[in-house]
């Protein structure tokens, strides 16, 4: 059965408005969700040999999907598949793997047959992460998150040695058509440093500590790239 059958709600992002309170109180239900459902699947073996396709037990738990709203999701919120991606901007392999990602995007969402929900994992290693994922979800604010998003993967080896990034960040804002004001407001006062720590705070609390981390539903690669990828995509489809 596929992940659009199994979960009883379907993440959406979430506003950032609303009392310290609820925002306590969410933060306690995401570690109770996680430390119920989400410990547990992560803990299960991928069932594979040789050559074979990663899967894993059919009691394995669904994926919490109400944990999505602290990723930025895009496609259908009732698709068959849902695929899931914890990254890091500075991360070499998830720079190879924004390929595969924007091919899934390209190839199966506007079919509306497959979601994707891409979580925040800054490692403490990378200097310049944190900011790189501020300034996608700046960018977002103005309908672009992910064409920076891809465009912060595609520069990474001219921007990740640099000692400061906000200039080449703001260029790639420019490049976007933002509305520089806005989006140099949104840099300055951090506005999304709360939501990338929510993001990071579910792949901490899933203990998520390898990026890029990738999961078809409930199902982790064990080769992210477009050829697993796209056949394991292929697989939960075919199980409707």
């Amino acid at each position: 059965m596929g992940e659009a059958k199994r979960r009883q709600q379907a993440g959406a992002p979430a506003p950032r408005k609303g009392s310290r309170r609820g925002l306590i109180f969410t933060g306690l239900l995401i570690i109770a969700v996680a430390i119920v459902a989400g410990l547990y699947y992560l803990t299960q073996p991928s069932l594979t040999g040789p050559g074979e396709l990663p899967q894993v037990s059919e009691d394995t738990p669904a994926f919490p999907a109400e944990l999505d709203q602290y990723g930025v999701s895009v496609g259908p919120e009732d698709a068959a598949v849902v695929v899931r991606e914890f990254a890091d901007y500075q991360c070499p392999a998830c720079a190879r793997f924004a390929e595969a990602s924007r091919r899934l995007k390209e190839e199966y969402l506007e079919s509306g047959q497959v979601r994707f929900v891409f979580f925040d994992l800054p490692l403490p290693q990378h200097n310049h992460s944190l900011e790189a994922a501020m300034a996608a979800r700046c960018a977002g604010d103005q309908g672009q998150y992910w064409d920076m998003h891809d465009r912060l993967f595609a520069e990474q080896s001219s921007w990740q040695t640099l000692r400061e990034v906000s200039d080449t960040f703001s260029g790639y804002a420019e490049d976007l058509g933002l509305d520089m004001r806005r989006y140099n407001r949104c840099m300055e006062s951090e506005l999304h440093r709360e939501a990338v720590a929510d993001s990071r705070n579910v792949a901490i609390q899933l203990q998520i500590a390898s990026t890029p981390t990738v999961l078809v539903n409930n199902i982790p690669l064990n080769r992210p790239g477009w050829e697993q990828l796209s056949a394991v995509v292929e697989r939960e489809l075919n199980k409707e």
